[in-house]
């Protein structure tokens, strides 16, 4: 089942649930948020089973609410201080030719030489899937900001003035709800745009978090139930209306040297992220960037992210933040 979320024109939400091309009004949802609480509270703890409860209402035009701009994130907080946007890196192996090659690259070489880099990526790879069902070694993380950073499916992602680069990452994205004693509930799973600064990372590696203080986009419909082993999608540059640039990515277990349940329990370890009612939207990781081949961007160009598992393709147009880069922002002593 697919969940989305389209505006209607007083404001208010309709949910939206799809299996197969029809999509269908959930009835008596008001959002995804709600729909989620709605349904841990009642202890069923199945949201495709909720929804099949609620019932489905009239048939509509999801294309349509795309082409008009009216779809908004599958999921949305009414505070949006309280929606968390955060990822892990260095999680995915690529192809199997480029994971075999990194692996005994790693092995050839002597400790003290490997970058930081390629040693977090060795530990993924020699303790990210433990068997026994205990924590693995905990991934690269970082923050990306909250729900005041997210760019609707379809809207624009705006890069600060001051940013050296404005590239996309194609990624998949865990959906989560935290319920009322503190447990996380996963939703289910989502495209992303994991949007970054490759310029400014790529200067100094200890300006990662600076280069993913950038805003993201997800969506737009949300995949309920487990994610699948091996996902096959595309992503897309588009300018003018000519395709720059087009490859493959790889993303689910398969691809990753991390399990989803590692990936997890290293985020949701900390009890920062366990506050009842949160909403948080953590990105998996990326094998493949145009920035990696040579592509620079620029505003006008069109993202575009597709996989058939989960329904509509994620577009995004860029746009780059007024003002001078040199701008100081002023700050006022009271």
């Amino acid at each position: 089942m697919l969940l989305s979320q389209i505006r209607n024109q007083d404001g208010s939400i309709t949910v939206v649930a799809r299996e197969g091309k029809e999509a269908y009004a959930v009835r008596g949802a008001t959002s995804v948020y709600d729909l989620a609480l709605d349904c841990i509270r009642s202890g069923r703890n199945d949201l495709a089973a909720h929804v099949t409860a609620l019932g489905l209402g009239p048939a509509l035009d999801l294309d349509g609410a795309y082409d008009e701009g009216r779809l908004l994130p599958p999921i949305t907080h009414p505070d949006p201080a309280h929606l968390h946007l955060t990822g892990t890196g260095l999680t995915h192996l690529g192809s199997a030719a480029t994971r075999d090659a990194m692996h005994q690259k790693a092995a050839a070489q002597e400790e003290e030489k490997l970058t930081d880099s390629m040693r977090m990526f060795r530990m993924g790879l020699d303790g990210g899937k433990p068997a026994n069902g205990a924590p693995g070694v905990q991934p690269e993380w970082f923050y990306k900001g909250n729900g005041y950073s997210v760019a609707a499916p379809g809207g624009v992602l705006k890069s600060p003035v001051f940013a050296d680069d404005a590239g996309e990452e194609p990624e998949i994205a865990g959906v989560y709800v935290i319920g009322d004693d503190g447990t996380p509930f996963r939703l289910g799973f989502a495209l992303s745009n994991e949007f970054s600064d490759h310029v400014m990372e790529r200067q100094n590696y200890l300006y990662l978090a600076h280069s993913k203080l950038r805003p993201a986009s997800f969506g737009p419909e949300l995949r309920i139930g487990a994610l699948p082993d091996d996902i096959r999608g595309t992503s897309r540059i588009r300018r003018d209306g000519e395709t720059i640039f087009e490859k493959p990515f790889l993303s689910g277990e398969a691809n990753m040297s991390h399990s989803i349940a590692n990936l997890e329990h290293h985020h949701f370890k900390y009890e920062v992220f366990r506050q009842a009612g949160d909403v948080h939207v953590h990105m998996f990781g990326t094998a493949t960037l145009s920035f990696a081949d040579g592509v620079s961007t620029r505003p006008g160009d069109e993202f575009e992210i597709e996989a058939a598992a989960f329904g509509l393709p994620l577009r995004n147009r860029l746009a780059v933040d007024g003002g001078a880069r040199d701008r100081r922002v002023q700050i006022h002593a009271l």
